[in-house]
């Protein structure tokens, strides 16, 4: 592996090239452009949040930032796994013809989702600090901020091993990327975005709740979206069954499986990459 992380690096312009290329054509010829990257995300909040407090009667404070802060990095790696599948296959005549690292094709497009990713962050702080202007006396923002660094390193991590996994199985077979987009869409449902990890906690249809709620986080997806939430937004009493609960403190035993979990997943996704990539060209 590390003769192919130094030929990787021996090919860094060409990743940055095509990194570049990649977000000059996703939104060429574009009114907006980039900013659409931004306005998704947002217009999916505001649909939710007014459905949910409207429909629903959700009536937690400033739920649209609790929402944006888990759904981003959801959309990130959603993102990034949806545009791995066709990586290989979309550059095959490439691939045929010249030489280069393969691995620079799943990742230009990783890191393209991760430069929106933290371009979509930087919105969210925006929105953040407009609400604690309008409210000066309650701050979104604690101290707990400065691990985001952490969460961003270990987010991209998981992402890029799944990606690079997809991207070499799907090269082979192309059920991978129909496979993978309906886990995504069940996922979504699986995961803390529309509520509260505290709702798996305290719900009283749930018989063990300690239980369920670890084995719950077990999905690092989920660990990974209840983190953002706790680090990026102040914490909050949560309504569950009309009954107000105080909120979870960020654990970390759940966090470091998470971390270990998504590390593992990136050596692992890397060294299987690796193994099968020169495979490519005999693809009919």
């Amino acid at each position: 592996m590390r003769a192919e992380l130094k030929e990787l690096w021996r090919f860094r312009e060409l990743l940055w090239c095509m990194v570049e290329r990649e977000l000059r054509i996703r939104y060429k010829n574009s009114v907006l452009g980039f900013f659409w990257s931004l306005l998704n995300p947002l217009i999916v909040v505001i649909v939710m949040t007014l459905v949910f407090k409207n429909v629903l009667n959700n009536t937690t404070p400033n739920l649209s930032a609790y929402v944006l802060a888990a759904y981003l990095p959801y959309m990130f790696f959603q993102l990034t796994l949806l545009d791995s599948a066709q990586s290989i296959l979309s550059a095959l005549p490439v691939v045929r013809k010249v030489y280069f690292p393969r691995e620079i094709l799943p990742l230009a497009g990783i890191v393209s989702n991760f430069i929106h990713f933290l371009l979509a962050l930087l919105v969210l702080f925006l929105y953040l600090l407009t609400a604690w202007i309008r409210d000066p006396q309650v701050s979104p923002f604690t101290g707990a901020i400065l691990w985001l660094p952490l969460l961003v390193v270990v987010n991209f991590a998981l992402a890029t091993g799944l990606a690079l996994i997809i991207s070499a199985l799907n090269t082979f077979y192309e059920d991978v990327k129909y496979i993978v987009s309906v886990i995504l869409y069940v996922l979504f449902f699986l995961c803390p975005i529309m509520y509260f990890s505290e709702n798996v906690r305290y719900s009283k249809g749930i018989a063990n709740g300690d239980l369920v709620y670890t084995l719950y986080h077990l999905n690092p997806v989920a660990t990974l979206c209840t983190a953002y939430r706790k680090v990026l937004v102040a914490p909050q009493d949560v309504n569950v069954n009309g009954r107000l609960y105080p909120p979870l403190p960020f654990d970390w035993p759940l966090f470091g499986i998470t971390a270990a979990v998504s590390f593992l997943l990136l050596f692992g996704g890397y060294a299987v990459f690796n193994r099968v990539k020169w495979k490519f060209v005999e693809r009919p």
